[in-house]
């Protein structure tokens, strides 16, 4: 076999398999992840209605984890991303933004303190890229930074307040390691650009719950569990961004970040002048828009896909679509990112 040149890049990892893959009817994601998970378990829609009921949960060990230890932890934290995090409370489940100093969005994250330890929940192709850029930020702050993506797992589930989650997350420092998505209300400081009074965000009661991933296995054997698609689309029913919805021209007030990600009286952050900036003098370019589909064509629409002014070939393009599912009572439904001049209304 021939030596690859010392500059050439090494050969991606081969996808491993999560344990709750090995359940019956469990048919795999086609992502592109360290961690391989289900799509689903054989009925899409009764896994929908089970995780909307909250007598389900979702595998979600392909995101990542990252820690930051230290007593500087959260002031720091604070000082680099968008939200208000230097007086968060222990058990308290915030989220912030990672922006480039152009204000476009670089890591959605998730973050929940335990008194000892800040985790910082993400996407899994985000876990070793924010870990590396964060400690080369350490500079002279008493903080500690690690990617725990193999040493910890993620579980979601819809979980209304007061109610128990059906798994016990990991108390690794005595405070339950649960992350309640505050995307259910505007956050103080924020700013929502969506006009709906009822804002079906409201209803969306998503947590993520820390395991040790030794512990999936045993999950996989004494829960009820639905697949991502499940997931994705009361995300989506939801007008709830991922980093899916991102490309490279992305600012928060476009995804209406604003209302859950960026606390607008806070300091100084990288990005915070395009933020300030687009949000007292202008409006942003693009917002994402929840797209009730046709549903004659048993296909749904690809992420990129064109989204046109008009049915004929030749109506102007305006957008394109960034994540599509069936709902079980909407049906088929996505989100796009279009100009923000066209018309609600517009077919």
């Amino acid at each position: 076999m021939p030596e690859l040149p010392a500059d050439a890049p090494a050969p991606a990892a081969a996808a491993v398999a999560s344990p709750l893959l090995g359940l019956p009817g469990a048919v795999a994601g086609t992502a592109p992840a360290a961690i391989t998970t289900a799509a689903h378990y054989g009925d899409p829609v009764a896994e929908q209605r089970m995780l909307s009921a909250g007598r389900a949960i979702v595998d979600l060990s392909d995101r990542g984890v990252v820690t930051v230890t230290g007593p500087d932890r959260l002031a720091w934290l604070d000082s680099l991303t968008s939200q208000s995090l230097a007086r968060l409370e222990p058990g308290v489940g915030a989220e912030t933004l990672l922006l480039d100093p152009n204000g476009r969005l670089e890591h959605s994250i998730r973050v929940v303190d335990d008194g000892v330890t800040a985790w910082l929940l993400v996407d899994g192709p985000q876990a070793g890229p924010l870990a590396a850029w964060l400690d080369r930020m350490r500079f002279m702050m008493r903080v500690e930074v690690a990617d725990a993506s193999g040493e910890w797992a993620t579980l979601g589930q819809l979980l209304p307040e007061g109610a128990a989650p059906l798994v016990t997350p990991a108390a690794p420092n005595g405070l339950p390691l649960l992350w309640r998505d505050p995307w259910a209300s505007v956050q103080e400081g924020g700013w929502q650009y969506a006009s709906d009074a009822q804002h079906p965000g409201a209803e969306f009661a998503a947590v993520e719950l820390l395991i040790a991933r030794e512990r999936l296995a045993a999950v996989a054997d004494a829960r009820a569990v639905a697949g991502a698609l499940a997931l994705e689309a009361l995300r989506i029913a939801a007008w709830r961004p991922r980093m899916s919805e991102v490309d490279d021209r992305s600012i928060p007030h476009e995804l209406d970040w604003l209302r859950s990600a960026v606390h607008l009286a806070k300091g100084c952050y990288r990005g915070r002048e395009t933020v300030a900036k687009v949000h007292n003098l202008g409006h942003p370019p693009r917002r994402l828009v929840l797209l009730h589909l046709d549903g004659s064509d048993a296909l749904l629409p690809a992420p990129g896909a064109a989204i046109r002014d008009g049915s004929h070939e030749a109506a102007a393009v305006v957008g394109a679509v960034t994540s599509a599912a069936r709902h079980h009572e909407l049906g088929p439904i996505a989100l796009a990112l279009v100009k923000r001049a066209l018309d609600p209304a517009a077919a």
